[in-house]
């Protein structure tokens, strides 16, 4: 069994977890995931199954997409509702303020990675500093809002829910926190959910519960994306049967039998034999296609 499921991640649950009870369901040997959610977020998360795994750092990273809950007034250390209540302001912000300071995120911005985030600084992970007390500088790094929207709100609670897309790489607790200071009164996320990821949207993902009958009723396999279909950014170059047992050998093939137009040094590309059997990623390495990633199913 290899390919990807698109799994509806439950709060209250880690990523890593759900990949395990991926895996144990599924019975193959070896699951990973896309784009770790913090355990209160639920939403999107990519299961890679089998000899998907070893393609993991291949896969387009896309925009991503989230629905995010947000009370103002309330600052804690980890910027989202888990943690501990650091501070509490006066809210004096109406709907249409806060519309205003939605504004000045959309586009490139500067934003701070949480303490409380997987990012390793020195080989060590800054929520394990964090764990201990320690607060260290962060660098701050460039992220793109692409669209960022108010679709629901409770004044009478200072609640208010957002919609953003973002690149890859955006801390939706920071931006909240980063909103709240803005309005002067702090904020914290109450709530998150993706809604798209690598390219897949949420319409497509399957709770574990679902997950779990459909292994009862040997149909998993309905439900599996094959590998190459998420790595469709790439482009594809399709091989004769003699030059894919020499890739699938480990082989480099010669650009000049390749219809490959005008490839790029270093290029990678999918790389199919007769039937469109998806056999790996090549990568161009001067008048050569080189095996990058084989599909070991």
């Amino acid at each position: 069994m290899t390919g990807i499921l698109l799994i509806d991640k439950p709060e209250g649950m880690t990523s890593f977890v759900a990949a395990t009870r991926v895996r144990r369901m599924t019975g193959v040997k070896k699951t990973g995931h896309t784009g770790t959610l913090d355990p209160m977020a639920t939403g999107v998360l990519p299961v890679l199954l089998g000899g998907a795994t070893r393609f993991c750092e291949l896969l387009p990273s896309h925009d991503k997409a989230y629905t995010a809950t947000l009370r103002l007034g309330t600052i804690t250390d980890t910027l989202d509702i888990t943690g501990e209540v650091l501070e509490t302001r006066e809210v004096n912000v109406s709907r249409a303020e806060l519309e205003r300071a939605l504004e000045g995120f959309s586009g490139e911005i500067e934003q701070v990675p949480p303490m409380y985030s997987a990012i390793s600084q020195n080989g060590v992970r800054l929520y394990k500093l964090a764990r201990q007390g320690i607060e260290v500088e962060r660098e701050s790094r460039r992220v793109t809002i692409s669209s960022l929207e108010l679709i629901g709100c409770d004044e009478e609670k200072g609640e208010y829910t957002i919609s953003v897309e973002c690149s890859a790489g955006t801390y939706i607790r920071s931006l909240v926190a980063d909103i709240g200071e803005k309005l002067g009164c702090g904020a914290v996320m109450t709530a998150l959910r993706r809604t798209k990821a690598n390219g897949f949207p949420i319409d497509g993902c399957i709770t574990l519960d679902e997950l779990a009958q459909l292994a009862q009723e040997g149909k998993i396999e309905e439900k599996i994306i094959p590998v190459e279909q998420a790595l469709d950014s790439y482009r594809s170059v399709f091989v004769t049967a003699p030059q894919a047992r020499r890739f699938g050998n480990g082989g480099a093939l010669s650009l000049e039998r390749l219809h490959l137009n005008d490839p790029s040094e270093n290029e990678s590309v999918r790389v199919f034999a007769p039937g469109n059997e998806f056999l790996g990623m090549g990568e161009v390495d001067q008048d050569e296609l080189k095996v990058k990633r084989l599909l070991i199913k």
